[in-house]
């Protein structure tokens, strides 16, 4: 009658501190807030980030911050 199943796991939490980790390699990834709007207001839903491990399939480089490499109007170019 009793059922011993184990509750399946959330792939989103409202925990910024719930620890995410990566389901191809297995390590921690960063927690990311999307929104999610609930009567009328938005909410953080916190989901994992890319995967920085550049082992696993799943890789996603770091994005490229910063100007762009081309010197467009600087000072040097007059």
């Amino acid at each position: 009658m009793g059922s011993t199943r184990a509750p399946e796991p959330s792939e989103t939490s409202h925990d910024p501190e719930h620890s995410f980790t990566c389901p191809e390699c297995g390590q921690p990834v960063v927690a990311v807030a999307k929104r999610h709007k609930t009567l009328g207001a938005y909410v953080p839903v916190w989901k994992p980030g890319p995967c920085r491990n550049p082992d696993c399939p799943l890789h996603v480089p770091p994005e490229a911050g910063g100007a762009p490499s081309g010197n467009r109007d600087g000072p040097a170019g007059r």
